[in-house]
Formats: structure tokens, C-alpha cells, sequence
């Protein structure tokens, strides 16, 4: 599709106003998040999770402040059932959708390479990696396909930040930062813009519902006691950055120190690294 410039930037700052959305994990925090700000926005917000009560209750919140929100639930680990989702999103909004934002993931953590297991490794890469390919690969045409629009893929300051005993969620991470900067590539010059957000600690559930170790979460937990944000905040800067064409979103400043400190001192961090491997409980 070609338009002019001028219908391009419009476009462009409208993405994530009057949006036919669609959001995974949208049971709780970050994607309820996204789910409740872009109904306030205007939008109409297809709210997915496999969590099919929470998703409802999400819907339940939008529409008692009077938005527009309909559940569904969806293991985004299952290609069939992400397919079936763009299929209920096709029909709910007339049309194919203006924003996808693939959220859903979990949380692992506490072994080293080599004690994790491959039960886990297929568990955590399955939901967050594969979950984000699934959401790309069946939504990207049909962005594409509505003229207009954006797809959000959440990542975590763990794609970049490599740190010991989180194996699984670090390459699955790594890997949706690679997928969403291959994809903004593709969609480059085109009014739909790729955004990929990397927190550090966010007050959500993805400790609690994770496989964590108990030493490691005890540590998690203090991390996001002391330094973890509200999702709402990140939420309305993601959304933000999407409508400016943004690909990164790095919102914390403990993100930001870590994501210059490895590009500028990588022998000096992987030093730190291995530090902190010795001094962490397992």
C-alpha cells in the first residue's frame, strides 16, 4: 500500500488511539495494563489469556468504566489456538486488527545451564518465545493488511542483560528482541511501527506464576519490592513509543545502566556477571 507522507504521519499518531486491539496476558499485570489504557484511548481491546476467568474479570474493569473489551482464552504456546484468535479478532472487529501486543510470557529461573531440565526449557521458550513468534507470524498480514497500526512484543531487560541461573528466560527474551528488530526492519517505510519493551522489574504476577527456585524468588521479590514499577506507567510509555515509531523501549534506569554498561564494558560486565553467579542464592 502507498501513501503519501502527510497520511503517513497522521497514521502514524493515531496508533494506539481508536485501536482494534489485541492483547496476550491480558489476565493481569503489564498486558491488563495495556488492555485497561488502551480502552481509555478509545480503543476496543480483544483481551486474551489462558487464564480465561482473568481475562473476563480485565473485560469486567473496561467495561465498567465504560469501555469497549470482549475475553478470550488463548495458550499462545498453541499455534492453533493463536490462530483462532485472529480468527475471533477478524470477526469481533469487522476487520483485521490495527495493534497486536504479544504479552503473554512467564517466569524461570534459579538453576544453571545443565540443571534446568528440558521439561522447563520447552515450557519457558514455548509460551515466551514461541507464544511471540506465534503472534507475529499470524498477525503481522493482518496489520499489514488494515493499513495501518503496530505490534508491541514485550521482551525483558533479561534479553540483553544475560544474567546467571535464568537460562530459559534469557534466550527466550533475546529472542523476541531479535524477531521484533527483524520484523521492524521488514515493516520499515510502512505506517505500522514494531515496538519492543524491556523492563527490569514491573509489580506483576510472573514471579508468583513462574518456576522459580525458592532462593530465587525470595530474591525477586525483594528486587520487586524495592525497584519494580507500575505496569500501568510502563504501559502508557510503550504505548506512547509505538505512536512515535520507536522500536526500543528501555524504561527503567537500572535497564538503561545495564544495556551501556554491556555495550561499552562487555569484558567488565561478563566479569560482574560471573561475580554475581557466585554471590546469588540458588
Amino acid at each position: 500500500m502507498v501513501l503519501d507522507a502527510a497520511r503517513i504521519r497522521l497514521l502514524r499518531r493515531r496508533r494506539s488511539h481508536d485501536a482494534k486491539a489485541v492483547v496476550t496476558g491480558a489476565g493481569s499485570g503489564i498486558g491488563r495494563a495495556f488492555a485497561l489504557e488502551l480502552a481509555r484511548r478509545g480503543g476496543h481491546v480483544l483481551c486474551a489469556d489462558i487464564d480465561g476467568e482473568r481475562a473476563a474479570e480485565t473485560v469486567d474493569l473496561i467495561r465498567a468504566s465504560g469501555g469497549r473489551a470482549d475475553p478470550h482464552t488463548c495458550d499462545v504456546a498453541d499455534r492453533s489456538q493463536v490462530q483462532a484468535l485472529a480468527t475471533t479478532a477478524r470477526k469481533l472487529f469487522d476487520g483485521p486488527p490495527t495493534l497486536v501486543i504479544n504479552n503473554a510470557g512467564v517466569g524461570i529461573g534459579g538453576h544453571q545451564v545443565g540443571e534446568i531440565g528440558f521439561d522447563d526449557w520447552d515450557w519457558a521458550l514455548g509460551i515466551n518465545l514461541w507464544g511471540v513468534v506465534h503472534g507475529c507470524e499470524i498477525f503481522a498480514p493482518l496489520v499489514r493488511e488494515a493499513g495501518h497500526g503496530g505490534i508491541i512484543n514485550v521482551a525483558s531487560a533479561a534479553g540483553f542483560a544475560a544474567a546467571p541461573v535464568m537460562g530459559p528466560y534469557n534466550v527466550s527474551k533475546a529472542g523476541v528482541m531479535s524477531l521484533s528488530e527483524t520484523l521492524a526492519a521488514e515493516l520499515s517505510g510502512t505506517p505500522v511501527a514494531v515496538t519492543v519493551l524491556c523492563p527490569t522489574f514491573v509489580k506483576t504476577n510472573v514471579a508468583k506464576d513462574g518456576r522459580i527456585t525458592a532462593g530465587a524468588r525470595g530474591l525477586a521479590d525483594r528486587l520487586m519490592k524495592w525497584t519494580g514499577v507500575s505496569p500501568d506507567a510502563v504501559a502508557r510509555e510503550t504505548l506512547d513509543a509505538n505512536d512515535l515509531g520507536k522500536l526500543y523501549v528501555v524504561p527503567q534506569f537500572d535497564a538503561n545502566v545495564v544495556w551501556h554498561l554491556k555495550r561499552h564494558f562487555p569484558a567488565q560486565y561478563a566479569w560482574g556477571a560471573g561475580l554475581l553467579n557466585r554471590v546469588l542464592p540458588q
